[in-house]
């Protein structure tokens, strides 16, 4: 009997450390949903039976569901999720408007658990379901004040991975969240000026180390840096 391709979905998939993950795992041979607010097939998804781009908004809490129902019915399962959408808005916990942290928390928890939830059953039936959040460094600490609300979220992103993990765990789901530090995305790479930063790539094999990993093998977290800071 021929073994089912593996199918992972990718939220965020439209640039940055997204879009390199969605490639590293397509050049690896996975089946890819990618979860985008826009239909844009990239140029380097040459197979297009492999390819499917599903409408995911993290602010619009529809999306998850339909885009999981949608890579069943093109794919018929789902072996893994990489939640990567992100925002950030670098405002100190006092400032910042109400209206912006509901934004930051349902980015970076309310939106992943809905996904993680939607595709719960298929990632039992996997047998070897794999969950891998996208935190930061600021899931690990505040780096200072103007980071304060992001890291409050990605805080929560920590901990959403780890009750992921335990509660999946019997039916052989794995659940990791990689806290990275500077990543060269359009996103960040104007914040610091000069600094080396970590190549969305590193990310992306780092992630597919994760996915790929026996049972066995259960990793929590991965900080990743660029650079010396006091713990990482």
């Amino acid at each position: 009997m021929k073994t089912p391709q593996k199918v992972i979905m990718v939220s965020g998939a439209a640039r940055g450390m997204g879009a390199a993950i969605a490639k590293k795992f397509y050049d690896e041979g996975w089946h890819v949903s990618l979860g985008m607010r826009k239909s844009e097939t990239p140029a380097w998804a040459t197979d297009t039976t492999r390819i499917l781009i599903g409408y995911y908004d993290a602010l619009d809490a529809t999306t998850e569901t339909a885009w999981v129902e949608k890579t069943i019915s093109h794919f018929g399962h789902i072996d893994a999720i990489v939640a990567n959408a992100g925002i950030g808005i670098w405002k100190n916990v006092i400032e910042i408007s109400e209206g912006e942290m509901d934004d930051l928390l349902d980015v970076h928890i309310k939106s992943p658990r809905r996904l993680v939830s939607a595709a719960w059953q298929q990632l039992v039936a996997s047998g070897s379901g794999r969950v891998v959040m996208i935190g930061s460094l600021s899931s690990k600490r505040v780096y200072d004040s103007d980071s304060g609300a992001y890291a409050v979220s990605k805080f929560a992103t920590l901990a959403l991975a780890h009750a992921i993990r335990h509660t999946g765990f019997e039916y052989g789901i794995r659940a990791t969240v990689i806290c990275p530090g500077f990543v060269k995305t359009d996103m960040v790479e104007g914040m610091m000026p000069g600094l080396h930063m970590t190549p969305a790539e590193e990310i992306a094999r780092v992630a597919h180390f994760l996915v790929t990993s026996p049972n066995e093998v259960s990793i929590s977290e991965i900080p990743v840096n660029c650079r010396a800071e006091e713990s990482y």
